[in-house]
């Protein structure tokens, strides 16, 4: 390898490394989540050193590092998904003679609705304000339906560069009948996948 190939490669693994990033982390109701995203703000987007003051002839200098640490170095994107309210038809009478059904009510429908958003609502603020002293820009979303598939689809709309979830560590049988966010993203997610496990 010559002179200026070995230059092209340290400016193109320069600007891997200063490339800012632009990261999506799932947040649920589990705590793996949450650890997740710490993982996420500390391993990615750690918070600035404090550094000694210089002496008072480099105020320009002073001013122009102080810029430089409130940059953003990149963008976290937190994703809730909810699952859509589920229409249940419930006998009035129970028994197999029951021949009325009791449908809930648009308010009732609506109620659970507002719910369902509002604690959506309380997680993705929960998780904002882990990021707050953080140099990056924060993005919140909130989406309706399957998670797992929702995920790849926000995935798809947002394009990050690296999608993190939380493994809740399911045992072989769960796995098997209920199936794996984590898995199903990893195999389908357009973006490469970071799976963190809870600490034992």
């Amino acid at each position: 390898m010559d002179s200026e190939e070995e230059k092209q490669v340290q400016v193109q693994s320069h600007s891997a490394l200063t490339k800012k990033k632009r990261v999506m982390v799932a947040i649920d109701e589990n705590e793996t989540s949450f650890h997740a995203l710490q993982w996420t703000l500390d391993y990615l987007f750690p918070s600035p050193t404090a550094t000694a003051a210089p002496p008072p002839d480099h105020k320009e200098e002073e001013e122009e590092e102080e810029e430089e640490e409130e940059e953003e170095q990149g963008s976290v994107i937190l994703l809730h998904v909810h699952r859509p309210f589920q229409h249940l038809i419930i006998p009035a009478i129970p028994g197999p003679a029951a021949a009325a059904a009791y449908v809930p009510s648009t308010s009732v429908i609506e109620s659970v609705k507002k719910a369902q958003e509002k604690n959506s609502t309380m997680l993705l603020s929960q998780a904002s304000k882990l990021c707050k002293h953080r140099p990056i820009k924060v993005e919140t979303m909130m989406m309706e339906g399957e998670p797992k598939e929702m995920i790849c689809e926000a995935v798809e709309q947002t394009h990050p560069d690296l999608l993190i979830l939380g493994s809740r560590g399911l045992g072989t049988l769960k796995r098997a009948f209920l199936g794996s966010v984590s898995d199903y993203c990893a195999h389908h997610a357009k973006c490469p996948v970071l799976i963190v496990k809870p600490q034992k």
